[in-house]
């Protein structure tokens, strides 16, 4: 999966009465532009093989329908599998709002909260727990049931941040038995929650596969090896 992060901007102009906008600084149209700016960061400046995702999700600004607001704040995401295209999407991203910004006579300002909500790092799957992943699932579920290599996607998980300092593992548990058009994060999604057991069983499994794996890989030194059952 990839590495995350997440950015917030405010624009400021000058507020005003609609009808007579030639006395304001409008933020909503600077806004506007500069979340069309925002796409063209993946459309015009990413390799199209390296996956990169721009998304702006938040637009907050104004309270009435004839009054232009002092400003509007937008925030979003940006996701890229390379520690590379996500440092430059996060220069780009700061660069493009504070420009697109000011062609409109407006200031911004960009918060990615960096101290309070660090940047996931992209999640990548040790080699090794792979093929023990591979091998377990198949055995207990079926091949028709394990789908092992998944495409990447551009989900994000804090898993990641165990990954950075020992071989990880991260897979998805099937939960979804009707309602496919609706998934995480929607209101609409159903659990179905007959997939516990198959979770339960698949990491009970994993566990002791690894365990035996390690006690052959590394036999216990003379005097050390204690059985506590």
């Amino acid at each position: 999966m990839a590495g995350s992060g997440r950015f917030e901007a405010k624009i400021s102009g000058r507020g005003g009465h609609a009808a007579i906008p030639q006395h304001s600084i409008d933020p909503i149209l600077a806004a506007s532009n500069v979340i069309i700016s925002l796409q063209h960061l993946v459309s015009r400046e990413a390799d199209p093989l390296d996956s990169q995702v721009v998304t702006v999700a938040k637009f907050q600004g104004g309270g009435a329908f004839n009054v232009i607001p002092d400003y509007v704040t937008i925030g979003g995401t940006f996701r890229a599998f390379s520690t590379e295209s996500f440092g430059y999407l996060k220069q780009r991203i700061e660069q493009v709002i504070i420009g697109q910004a000011a062609v409109q006579r407006c200031n911004a300002t960009v918060n990615f909260f960096g101290e309070v909500y660090p940047p996931y790092p992209p999640t990548i799957n040790d080699g090794g727990l792979h093929e023990q992943f591979r091998y377990v699932a198949i055995n207990l579920l079926g091949i028709d049931k394990a789908h092992i290599d998944m495409p990447p996607m551009t989900a994000a998980e804090d898993f990641s941040f165990y990954q950075k300092v020992m071989p990880g593992y991260f897979f998805f548990l099937g939960m979804q038995k009707d309602h496919r058009d609706h998934f995480l994060h929607s209101p609409y999604l159903m659990i179905d929650e007959e997939g516990f057991p198959y979770g339960a069983a698949l990491h009970v499994s994993l566990a002791i596969n690894y365990l035996q794996k390690y006690h052959q890989d590394r036999p216990m030194e003379e005097g050390k090896n204690r059985d506590e059952l």
